[in-house]
């Protein structure tokens, strides 16, 4: 019996098998979850499809969290499927590749609303009509990263979506506590994947990461996936409104040193 055993989760943003969002569903999975998914168009279904009937997920539904029509049509399938469930995945994020390089100073209106309306509103977005189905005790989570609180260069205006993103679970969490409704994020390291392929200089983001971590190496999907299944669980149930660093320690460190310390004893020059 795992940890998740009888628990149905829905997960949006999962891209292939690469992206983060594919190490969590493997990771609830593995623990007995029912799982869900969705997908934005075609090609992505082509995707995500495979992926999904692998772990013999039966619930493989198309919606553009932008659009409220397609989450409403999304639920009534899942309330049809499931009735209730129990676990709410967010994984979603986007912004215009030109925003993501450069200087922040030159983020563009348009550039500005659509990365805050897909990686930190569409959270609200898919929370809101999924309360009456989730059951008590449910948890909804989503994943958020280090550029929210600290500037990393060339996250420019995702930096300040995922920092709106963290806001949100914050009051999420405390309109849905009443319901025993947990609300989490989780903050994961440097992590190569689809969507972090658009940020500028990710190459030299992973490498000064891996350099600078206490465990001085990054972290990998399935690491991240463990937190998730922990906070989907019953060994959660008094944590919400939290972020939790899965980053191998990156978010502890202000300036990282290269210094060889002589050993005890060592004659002096």
């Amino acid at each position: 019996m795992g940890l998740l055993s009888g628990k149905k989760a829905f997960i949006f943003g999962v891209t292939n098998d690469m992206s983060i969002a594919w190490g969590i569903a493997k990771a609830l999975h593995a623990e007995g979850a029912e799982l869900g998914f969705n997908y934005l168009g075609e090609a992505l279904e082509k995707r995500v499809r495979p992926l999904a009937e692998s772990v013999n997920a039966k619930l493989i539904l198309p919606c553009d969290v932008s659009k409220d029509d397609q989450i409403e049509a999304l639920y009534k399938e899942v309330e049809r499927a499931w009735g209730k469930f129990d676990i709410l995945v967010h994984c979603v994020a986007f912004a215009n590749r030109d925003d993501l390089k450069g200087t922040f100073t030159n983020t563009s209106r348009a550039g500005f609303h659509l990365a805050l309306d897909i990686s930190a509103y569409s959270l609200i977005a898919i929370t809101r009509p999924a309360v009456p189905l989730l059951n008590p005790g449910a948890s909804v989570m989503a994943l958020t990263y280090y550029g929210s609180v600290k500037v990393i260069p060339n996250y420019n205006v995702m930096g300040v979506a995922k920092a709106a993103l963290e806001a949100n679970v914050r009051y999420l969490a405390y309109d849905l506590g009443p319901r025993n409704i947990r609300v989490n994020a989780i903050s994961a390291g440097a992590i190569k994947t689809l969507a972090s392929s658009a940020v500028g200089g990710i190459k030299s983001m992973l490498k000064a990461s891996e350099e600078m971590t206490p465990l001085r190496r990054n972290v990998s999907q399935d690491e991240v996936g463990g937190t998730a299944v922990y906070l989907a669980s019953h060994l959660a149930s008094a944590v919400t409104g939290d972020i939790l660093y899965v980053d191998a320690g990156a978010n502890i460190v202000g300036m990282n040193l290269d210094i060889k310390k002589e050993e005890p004893g060592a004659p002096k020059a």
